[in-house]
């Protein structure tokens, strides 16, 4: 054990002197870490009663319908670690318009952003969205950015579990840099574009909230998913780079989706 801590020490050590060299994102963090990591957050929220989550049990219906939308994005054959990582998925009853991905693929989408959508392939834009967080690793990027090696690997190593429930908390509210969001949107389009939705789901759900008044609206999302125009033309632009097809936005079968939850 102390062998493997001196050796990410040193690792880390030589990541912070190339990196400063070197503009692309280096992270030390293994496969397995983020596994790891990422189940550790699953538990720690399926063992807290604030989060409100919702027994698959007692509502299969709209389990059933987050899973078959999962796995269409996950057919695709464009997600990085689709066989590695877990892709579990858990509903949070709450009004706020949020979903977040843990590392490792440990899905975790609210009620109120599936209540908010108007179309299947607008909210298969943002669960792609929140599963490239995980499968291109940004969340260990920007995680052992605010917190440090050591702190992240104490919690992968079951060393400090008050630490864990910080992170869980922090990983709700997580501030991705601009690239990893604009990178995060490129690669939901990569993914929805082989399907029979329409790529540019994501911009649906932007150009929803530009069209509406949000006040009043709680919209965790957009704390740490900055929505401009800008980014809504990057959206579309990398939907013309693959060949602009049109796809189906799923109207009744979303509605189905919405009436299956409490």
């Amino acid at each position: 054990m102390k062998n493997y801590i001196s050796l990410i020490f040193f690792v880390a050590l030589s990541v912070i002197f190339f990196s400063s060299c070197n503009d692309k994102p280096i992270n030390i963090f293994t496969i397995e870490d983020d596994k790891q990591l990422g189940l550790q957050v699953h538990d720690e929220i399926a063992n807290d009663t604030s989060f409100h989550l919702l027994s698959e049990t007692a509502y299969p219906q709209a389990y059933a319908h987050l899973k078959r939308i999962r796995d269409s994005i996950l057919a695709s054959g464009q997600v990085e670690h689709s066989t590695d990582f877990a892709w579990d998925c858990m509903i949070i009853n709450d009004t706020v318009l949020n979903a977040f991905c843990a590392p490792g693929g440990y899905i975790f989408v609210y009620s109120g952003i599936i209540k908010y959508l108007d179309n299947e392939s607008q909210f298969a834009g943002v669960l792609g969205h929140e599963m490239a967080h995980a499968a291109r690793r940004h969340s260990t990027q920007q995680l052992t950015k605010a917190y440090g090696v050591s702190a992240l690997l104490s919690i992968v190593l079951g060393e400090d579990p008050g630490l864990l429930a910080q992170i869980t908390a922090q990983l709700v509210m997580l501030a991705f840099s601009r690239s990893h969001e604009n990178d995060a949107d490129e690669q939901s389009v990569k993914y929805l574009y082989p399907t029979s939705y329409d790529a540019r789901g994501v911009a649906g759900f932007f150009e929803k909230l530009h069209a509406a008044d949000s006040t009043g609206l709680s919209i965790p999302f957009l704390s740490t998913h900055p929505s401009d125009e800008k980014r809504i033309e990057n959206i579309h632009a990398k939907w013309t780079e693959l060949g602009g097809k049109t796809g189906n936005t799923y109207e009744v079968s979303y509605l189905q989706f919405k009436n299956s939850l409490p």
